[in-house]
Formats: structure tokens, sequence, C-alpha cells
């Protein structure tokens, strides 16, 4: 049986629950997709914990979820503009504000993939409010201690697998290079951003070497998924693309949901995760 630990991704802010109570609630769901996932394919699923850390990035004085575009600050528009660029998203004429351009660029994008606008408004600057308040923090401690609770969480459980999930991948890999003493005999990155230049890439801890980031030294196989539509694993070359001891990637060849591209559930659910939780080789 294989002892999991899930690091969750974006917009997983649990209001009124203690991280222990959000973190066992997580869990739960992520127990019950990899379930469904299992019913096509052969899962050895032991024991799964979820590193939470939610929490660490709410900024004082921000309410996250309610906000939407008009909400970002420059640094965060810059990087949804820079994110925006990886997409070929046509630039438009658009003037004024960051947002008036990034908004239309977003209408673009929302028509060409057939989504809803409110809900891409909301994942996007959900998105990149966290992604930046991951990266700079807003009181100079918040990657700190994000990479602390993933390194604690594992440390405590001393998974077989550990399952990281969007954000969570890049800081899943940061935490298991600052933590090199932490094993893992399987990391799984599902819907990652770490291979996102300029905005995710170029900022990493540690930073890649001659345009190549490297499999964390604690973990033996590194397996990267990605859905064909995520709008957040990008570029289409995937992980593989810009890290070396990526063992397996399927980037841009596991769909998972027509238009929920993204949402780890479907990820889970998936015969390719619940494959991967088989026996590991010798």
């Amino acid at each position: 049986m294989k002892r999991i630990v899930g690091v969750h991704g974006v917009g997983q802010y649990r209001p009124g629950l203690s991280a222990t109570q959000a973190a066992e609630e997580l869990a739960e769901t992520w127990m019950k997709a990899l379930a469904r996932g299992a019913g096509t394919a052969t899962a050895d699923v032991g024991d799964l914990s979820v590193a939470y850390y939610a929490d660490l990035l709410r900024r004082p004085g921000r309410q996250g979820g309610t906000q939407g575009l008009d909400d970002l600050d420059p640094a965060e528009e810059e990087l949804v503009l820079d994110w925006l660029r990886e997409l070929n998203v046509p630039t438009g004429v658009a003037a004024g504000r960051a947002t008036g351009v990034i908004r239309q660029r977003l209408t673009w994008l929302t028509q060409r993939r057939g989504l809803g606008a409110p809900l891409t408004e909301w994942f996007v600057s959900t998105l990149f409010r966290e992604v930046h308040t991951y990266l700079q923090g807003y009181d100079g401690s918040t990657r700190f201690r994000v990479r602390a609770r993933i390194a604690e969480t594992v440390a405590a459980q001393r998974p077989d697998v550990v399952i990281a999930h969007s954000l969570g991948s890049v800081a899943t890999y940061e935490a298991l290079w600052a933590y090199p003493h932490l094993k893992v005999d399987l990391l799984i990155t599902l819907g990652s951003p770490l291979a996102l230049p300029h905005a995710v890439f170029d900022r990493l801890e540690p930073l890649p070497v001659n345009g190549r980031g490297q499999r964390p030294p604690g973990v033996r196989q590194w397996v990267n998924l990605a859905d064909p539509g995520d709008l957040v694993a990008i570029p289409p070359g995937g992980v593989e693309a810009k890290f070396d001891g990526v063992d397996l990637d399927r980037s841009g060849t596991v769909p998972i949901h027509v238009f929920d591209f993204h949402f780890v559930a479907n990820y889970l659910a998936t015969s390719r995760v619940a494959g991967l939780l088989g026996p590991l080789p010798a």
C-alpha cells in the first residue's frame, strides 16, 4: 500500500477551518477522486495526507475569493501579461490600465477556447495573485513558510509518492531542494507551471543553470502530467523541455475534462494517475 502526500494548487483557502481541518477536508476530496480513477486501473492507495498552505498566502486586508482582475497589483498584472504572451494571445489595441488590456486578451482567449468569461477571470486573478504572493511574499517569509510546511508534512508522513498540483508543484519542487534529506520514491506533478518562462521558471529557487532545472536530489522518479487544454501547464513542450531528470512527461496527452481542464479532482480521477500508483519498480 502506498503512502501519499498531496500538495494542493491555487484557490484552496478554507475560511473558518484550521490548517489541520482544511488539510483533512482536502485529503478526503483527493481520496474520493483517486477512488474514481481506480475503477479503470489498478491503484494501490493506502494512506493520503494533504500539505495545506493556502492560509499562508492570505494577505492582511485582502479577501481573496471576492477579488478579480481589478484588484490585481502591478506586479501581479505583469505575471498575467507574461502568461498571455506565452499563449500567443493577440495584443489587441486596448489602452489605459493593464487591467483593460488583460480583460481584452482574456475575452479573445475565452471565446477561442469556449470558456466562461467570469470563471476564467476569477481563475486567472486567483492564480497569479497566489503565484505572486508565494514567489514575492507580503512579509518576506511566505515562500519559506510554505516550503517548510510542505517539508514538515513529507517528513512526518514519509510518503512513497508526492502528488503536487499547479502552484503546489512549484512549492514542492523548491521544498524538496531546500530540504534535500527528504526522500520520495515518486513525484507526480499535475498541471504544473514550473516551465512557465519569466513568471515562474526564471524565478525558481534554486535558479535554473544554463536554462535547465534539475530533479530534486531526494526524488527517485518524476512524472509530469498535463491536460492538452490546461492553460497553466505551458509551454507546450512540458516540464521535460526545461528540466533534467523527468522520467516521464505526458504534457498535452492526458485529457481530463472538456472545460475543467485544471481541476485537481479531474486529474486524480484519471486512469493514468491510478496506474502510476501501482507497485513501484525495484
